[in-house]
């Protein structure tokens, strides 16, 4: 079973990167405008990286992951650790889970602000469950979804898994909602 999702993963990855070249979008290295994300909600904003219209962030290039899915109060990334996000013990770095996790985090929590809307976190909390090492499948997703949206204040909750459904670590975290200064 785990061939098949991984094989469906791959697709979904292969699928956004399509777009983002037809879209003559960088796969990284630049941000949205703020003159392009005036008016649109959290949500437009996230579903056009995924569309190819804006580019992914950075920090994706840096860490090899990307946004495959997002809807309201949802966010999937999905990654592969490289050699140099290992550590001295032959694991994957917490920093990197740390990173992808916090990423499908805040996204989900993104999709769901209005125009003139934003965030931030104010704290996140990480339970690294198995270690990710060379012998096992690398490719994994982050699910991010929001437990709570209120008026200030948002919360949200990720697993980090693999295509064979191990659990290698989940998260938490509460966001301040605010106005954008666009």
């Amino acid at each position: 079973m785990s061939d098949s999702v991984l094989q469906d993963w791959l697709a979904a990855e292969e699928a956004v990167r399509q777009r983002q070249r037809a879209h003559a979008q960088p796969t990284f290295g630049e941000l949205v405008k703020p003159e392009e994300a005036a008016g649109l909600s959290g949500l437009q904003i996230m579903q056009g990286m995924v569309e190819g219209r804006f580019p992914a962030p950075p920090i994706s290039h840096t860490l090899d992951f990307i946004l495959v899915e997002v809807e309201e109060g949802r966010a999937v990334f999905q990654g592969e650790p490289l050699w140099h996000h290992y550590n001295p013990l032959g694991t994957v770095h917490g920093g990197w889970f740390a990173t992808l996790l916090d990423s499908a985090l805040g996204c989900a929590v993104h999709s769901t602000m209005k125009p003139g809307e934003s965030y931030t976190t104010l704290e996140i909390k990480l339970n690294l469950v198995r270690a990710l090492k060379d012998k096992q499948p690398q490719r994994v997703r982050a699910i991010g979804r929001v437990r709570h949206r209120g008026r200030q204040m948002a919360t949200a909750e990720a697993d980090l898994v693999g295509p064979d459904g191990k659990l290698y670590a989940h998260a938490s975290t509460s966001c301040l909602v605010f106005p954008a200064n666009f």
